[in-house]
């Protein structure tokens, strides 16, 4: 099964110049769904995850399947004044405007070893902020895993000393 097959180019958002890819024909694919998640959850190797951190918005769907299939938390991390304890945050640049994620402080404990989800490494910024976030909380990185990555962007190079996962790359 070619997942791209699943991803829906939408140029022009959410600005123009942007082509954004939706990934909403493949959550709406059983099949192709269950596929994707057989490919990040294999990328692991059988590694023990304890959590699962998925970045808001997208990073959530498939964040929550494999925290389930890992049998681990899921840390939801979100834009500022989403969540409703005591927070800390981090800010980034994506392509198109600068923004800051927030983390609960009791998410994530020391040693925690965690795997970082979100659908897309574009630019590397909001993978970034998702780094300083875990390693302030003492979480051990075991993976930053993505749906896909937009290779072009460079993305990687800002969280280079960490394992790397995309089921799909362009």
């Amino acid at each position: 099964m070619k997942l791209e097959n699943y991803i829906r180019d939408i140029q022009d958002f959410p600005k123009e110049g942007i082509l954004f890819k939706d990934i909403t024909p493949l959550l709406n694919d059983v099949n192709a769904r269950e596929e994707c998640l057989k490919i990040l959850v294999d990328s692991l190797k059988g590694q023990k995850i304890d959590k699962v951190v998925g970045a808001e918005s997208r990073g959530f769907f498939f964040g929550m399947l494999l925290a389930d299939r890992l049998n681990a938390g899921f840390v939801p991390v979100r834009k500022p004044k989403k969540l409703p304890f005591t927070t800390i945050s981090a800010s980034y640049e994506l392509e198109y405007c600068t923004d800051s994620l927030e983390i609960h402080i009791d998410a994530i404990q020391k040693g925690d070893k965690v795997l970082i989800h979100d659908d897309v490494l574009a630019t590397g910024g909001t993978a970034k902020a998702l780094e300083e976030l875990v390693n302030k909380l003492g979480g051990e990185i075991i993976q930053f895993n993505f749906l896909m990555e937009l290779s072009f962007l460079n993305g990687r190079d800002k969280i280079k000393n960490n394992p790397i996962f995309a089921a799909i790359t362009y």
